[in-house]
């Protein structure tokens, strides 16, 4: 089996926790990302769910600067209220 070199970008914080996660796992990351690698085209999928965080959403960020704006301008004010949290 011929082999190739992938090269990515991470956070260096991130490489340093990945790097131990696998150790503890007793692998490598090589190992790991291979593992990935085999998994996303063995389903022809990701191996995971990935799901959008719809704070991040396009509408969201809109409405949030607007809010800045707003507080910035003096046409709005902030307000200090309790977090409702469901049970």
């Amino acid at each position: 089996m011929a082999t190739a070199l992938l090269s990515v970008r991470v956070d260096s914080d991130d490489k340093r926790r990945f790097d131990a996660f696998c150790a503890d796992a007793g692998m490598n990351v090589s190992v790991a990302v291979n593992m990935f690698i085999k998994a996303a085209l063995r389903e022809n999928r990701l191996p995971f769910e990935v799901k959008g965080d719809p704070f991040y959403s396009a509408a969201n960020m809109n409405r949030l600067r607007t809010s800045i704006a707003d507080v910035e301008a003096g046409r709005a004010s902030l307000k200090e209220h309790e977090l409702i949290e469901a049970d």
